[in-house]
């Protein structure tokens, strides 16, 4: 297991280079720049300002000194928010994201898997039904729609909770953003569950032991929880980095501090160092994530060896 992580991380850093080496010469060939302005600036203060940062050199110099940065774990400053490296930037915005991605992938985790085994359990019930209808509304309404009307409803309209803003170790900002970010992640949850425990029941094995009189808890407990599990597994490595870097618009709508904010922020004003660490930021949580979920496969199924 440990020479299997190992190889795998090992693995990560040729991934990562394509990933950074795409992502830099994508953004510099767009057309525009990150001090092109509404009113255009003075020719020798432009020179000045792109020979500050290195911006008048060949590109591949320029690339060259980006990866030198990155092998010290630097991120370069950030051309548009003055005297911050990008990865100051980052450590600001990423307690609140992870605040608000955490509690969302627990809500999800807790919801969408009970949701999804309480309907296979009740197959073609009412309760079946329910919560496949819930779960179809949940994966069709986008975040875009849905966190703006949670604001206007529980904000504006009825006042029980803030409408937008952050302020630390207040839970009120942090449930309608949760419920938002997490709302998705429950209905896909809840139909992987069901469409996997379906399955896991009519296993031969199950019926076998269901034969030999083992009761309905002690079944699921100890034969059909960790089957069950494998897809859902599979999905929470994605769903995870999705969940724990943020919603780009979750934390626009809510006015929420993360992140989110400033990769938004950075692709409209052509920050390249910024955005460029925030891509290097998601592509390494999402590797490290898949891993773990290729990692926690041994532990689920005994058929897996990770040699």
């Amino acid at each position: 297991m440990l020479s299997y992580a190992l190889r795998r991380l090992l693995g990560v850093i040729p991934t990562l280079l394509i990933i950074v080496t795409a992502a830099f010469f994508i953004m510099r060939l767009a057309p525009g720049g990150p001090f092109d302005q509404e009113q255009t600036l003075p020719p020798q203060i432009a020179a000045n300002l792109e020979a500050a940062y290195g911006l008048d050199q060949p590109m591949l110099v320029q690339y060259g000194h980006y990866l030198a940065g990155l092998l010290h774990g630097d991120l370069g400053p950030s051309f548009k928010y003055k005297d911050f490296r990008v990865s100051e930037l980052i450590a600001r915005g990423l307690p609140v994201t992870l605040t608000i991605g955490g509690l969302a992938l627990l809500l999800s985790v807790a919801l969408g898997v009970a949701l999804g085994m309480a309907a296979a359990l009740r197959h073609n019930a009412a309760l079946d039904h329910l919560v496949m209808g819930v779960a179809l509304s949940g994966i069709a309404v986008p975040n875009f729609v849905v966190a703006p009307v949670l604001a206007l409803v529980f904000g504006v309209r009825l006042g029980w909770l803030p409408a937008a803003g952050w302020q630390a170790g207040r839970v009120a900002y942090l449930v309608l953003p949760v419920v938002t970010l997490a709302l998705p992640f429950i209905a896909y949850l809840a139909r992987l569950t069901r469409g996997s425990m379906l399955e896991v029941l009519q296993a031969p094995y199950l019926r076998a032991a269901r034969a030999k009189g083992l009761g309905r808890g002690a079944l699921l407990r100890r034969h059909a929880l960790k089957p069950t599990l494998l897809p859902v597994v599979s999905f929470l490595g994605p769903a995870a980095a999705a969940l724990l870097t943020g919603s780009l618009v979750v934390e626009q709508v809510f006015g929420l501090p993360g992140i989110g904010r400033y990769f938004v922020q950075g692709a409209v004003n052509r920050d390249y160092t910024l955005v460029m660490g925030m891509v290097i930021f998601y592509a390494a949580l999402i590797l490290l994530l898949n891993l773990a979920v290729d990692l926690v496969y041994g532990w689920l199924d005994p058929r897996i060896r990770h040699d």
